[in-house]
């Protein structure tokens, strides 16, 4: 204990003797807790300024790209990260800024972020973007085969996903979207952008509450869950075995494929 109290004591004196010491110290320690604190939407905005810097790239004269769209039907509101409207189709993309190894199948209810030897589950990407999908088909009264989900995650991240989608990473964004060749969309590409952005809700606080919206579904679903109630379909989650072990899955299988993670 004396030597605890002595090491405290010498290490009081130290700064006592060096305010330029002490002032430096507890700049670090607030830079630490600042970039702690604001890391993750660092993060969140550089993945988007990469993904625009990448999509600018794309021949302007074929290619209409839209950033952050907000549109709303009667099942509520879409936020759409990034649209790339062509004669080849209109690329729906939903960006995840995640790192480390994520892994999924198209039709998982939700996917796996590994950062060594912790995981973490998210909602399946594919899924979200099918309801914005559906949500810009009524508005731009396009069937929704002339419509091409995306899901980019940061180059960070490796990539193990299996998928009739695309699912990819930043850097093979645009190379992904050049591989579509086949003019399947007679709309004037501009016409179709200019309905878009007549849609666009740039509100705020509109905004605000679409983001508390999600964490209520989230917290929701959750409780669901946590009862044994299937949050897709609202039947019981009862005990089942599978190919690689017991599990937990909705009792209206096969008609809801929904499991609990």
């Amino acid at each position: 204990m004396d030597m605890i109290e002595s090491f405290i004591e010498g290490i009081i004196n130290v700064y006592l003797s060096n305010p330029k010491l002490l002032l430096e110290t507890s700049i670090l320690i607030v830079l630490c807790i600042i970039l702690k604190i604001y890391y993750p939407k660092f993060r969140g905005f550089m993945g988007e300024f990469w993904i625009k810097l990448e999509l600018k790239k794309l021949p302007k004269n074929k290619y209409v790209v839209l950033n952050d769209i907000m549109i709303k039907d009667e099942k509520g509101s879409h936020q759409i990260d990034h649209l790339v409207i062509s004669g080849f189709g209109i690329f729906v993309i939903e960006m995840k800024n995640y790192y480390g190894l994520i892994k999924g199948k198209e039709y998982d209810n939700k996917w796996c972020q590994y950062l060594g030897k912790n995981k973490s589950y998210f909602i399946n990407p594919i899924h979200q973007n099918f309801g914005h999908i559906k949500s810009l088909s009524n508005l731009l009264k396009l069937d929704d085969k002339y419509f091409v989900s995306v899901i980019c995650f940061s180059n960070q991240a490796k990539v193990d996903v299996k998928s009739s989608s695309i699912v990819t990473q930043v850097d093979y964004l645009k190379s992904e979207i050049l591989k579509y060749e086949e003019l399947l969309v007679d709309n004037d590409i501009k016409e179709l952008a200019n309905i878009i952005i007549s849609n666009n809700i740039e509100d705020k606080s509109l905004r605000k509450q679409h983001v508390k919206d999600i964490r209520i579904k989230i917290n929701n679903n959750r409780e669901l869950e946590n009862n044994m109630i299937c949050p897709k379909c609202g039947n019981e989650l009862v005990e089942r075995n599978g190919k690689y072990g017991k599990f937990i899955g909705c009792s209206n299988y096969p008609k809801c494929k929904y499991i609990k993670k």
